[in-house]
């Protein structure tokens, strides 16, 4: 059975974006960005890939779909980006957006998808953002990747945007950069 990663970039304060979505305050320079190529290279999206000397055939070595929520697909479009990872099958969960030739767009439930994804052959699935879709499926999360980068803001969407439900995590792996980002991971004790 494929697991479900919830691989994601959070300010010390617990936010993956600001208030009007912007993630623009995150470091995008330093020894934490080489690692990311390395490790998870089907993470960088196919216009960025480029831009960090990455072909754009680099094979994927832990996922082969992406999932995300509405929000997290919407700053592509908004440059005209409608298949920010063609490299893996897309998958976004949206009551409003119209049906795609270049993305999987899913009205229905979440947790139910993500389930019937899990019984498929192939790679990992990665759930790429946001917070409100994180908080519904975190009974089907197996690991969580969190690369903590050393920023406060204050305000904008949570890692999990849902009520309050504690739950506890064993950690797995820690690594420091000289950037200040800390890569933590922990698996889901199931």
């Amino acid at each position: 059975m494929r697991k479900l990663t919830y691989y994601i970039a959070t300010t010390l304060d617990g936010f993956i974006s600001g208030p009007d979505g912007s993630i623009d305050f995150f470091p995008m320079e330093g020894d934490h960005i080489q690692a990311i190529v390395e490790e998870f290279p089907e993470t960088i999206p196919g216009h960025l890939r480029p831009h960090l000397g990455m072909a754009a055939d680099t094979p994927n070595r832990t996922f082969d779909t992406v999932v995300m929520g509405r929000g997290t697909y919407d700053p592509a479009l908004t440059v005209g980006v409608t298949s920010p990872y063609p490299h893996l099958r897309q998958v976004v969960f949206s009551r409003s957006l119209a049906p795609r030739n270049d993305v999987e767009v899913v009205a229905g439930d979440p947790v139910a998808k993500i389930r019937e994804l899990k019984q498929e052959d192939g790679l990992g699935i990665w759930l790429c953002g946001g917070g409100n879709l994180a908080a519904q499926l975190r009974e089907e999360i197996d690991e969580l990747v969190l690369k903590v980068n050393p920023v406060i803001c204050g305000s904008g969407t949570p890692l999990f945007a849902g009520g309050f439900h504690p739950g506890a995590f064993t950690l797995t792996g820690l690594r420091q950069f000289g950037s200040g980002v800390v890569k933590m991971r922990y698996a889901t004790p199931r």
